[in-house]
Parts: C-alpha cells; sequence; structure tokens
C-alpha cells in the first residue's frame, strides 16, 4: 500500500492520515525529508511508502498550518537539507489527532467484527 500512488484505493484511504503521520515521525526529533519517508516506511513494516511528491506538499502544508517548522542544517552525509520539527501547536494537534484515530477505528473495528463471517 502506498499513499500518494497511482494506487486509487490506497490514496484515497490513507491521504487523510498523512498529516498525521508526518507529525507522529517528527514527534521524536527533528528530521529532513527523506528521513521521515523512511521513518513511516520502517514503524509500518514496508506497508506504507510516501513518496515525495506526496511527502512534500504535505510539509509545506503542515508549516503554513504552524504545526511544524524548518530550518536549513547539514545532513550526515555533509549535504544541505532542510530539518522539520514539530511546534507545540503541532504538538497538541498530534494528540488530537490520535485521540480521533483510536475512536474512529474503534468504532469501525466493532461495526467490522459483529458478525464472523
Amino acid at each position: 500500500m502506498t499513499i500518494g500512488s497511482s494506487n486509487k484505493d490506497a490514496t484515497s484511504i490513507l491521504q487523510g492520515t498523512l498529516d498525521m503521520l508526518v507529525l507522529r515521525a517528527l514527534q521524536l526529533q527533528p528530521m529532513h525529508g527523506w528521513g521521515i519517508t523512511e521513518r513511516i516506511e520502517q514503524w509500518s513494516e514496508e506497508v506504507l511508502c510516501v513518496g515525495q511528491g506526496t511527502l512534500y506538499p504535505a510539509l509545506y502544508r503542515l508549516e503554513r498550518q504552524g504545526l511544524i517548522t524548518s530550518t536549513w542544517q547539514t545532513t550526515e552525509n555533509n549535504r544541505r537539507a532542510r530539518y522539520y520539527a514539530l511546534t507545540p501547536a503541532g504538538r497538541r494537534h498530534l494528540a488530537r489527532e490520535i485521540k480521533e484515530w483510536h475512536r474512529m477505528s474503534r468504532a469501525i473495528n466493532l461495526v467490522l467484527d459483529v458478525v464472523k463471517i
């Protein structure tokens, strides 16, 4: 399953969760775009693959909303990259989104598990 690919089903279901996944990836430490992508793929056991063409518009949107900030830094490979970090507002927003995700996923699971086929 990918996010931002031609797989319409995966994209439509997961598009709304991309911001939450990006914020979650940044919760531990500031990271550059490639690191965010790698972390999401690793944590999802390679089920979720975030394309760069999907990630960067999300990062710009989150920055405009004041949920993340960015600064230019030097990577471990001695290259310049933009690093993104959560703001306090981003941390609060992420907490609310996670709570809502758990509420909704529990409700969906309840419906799906009503009748075992």
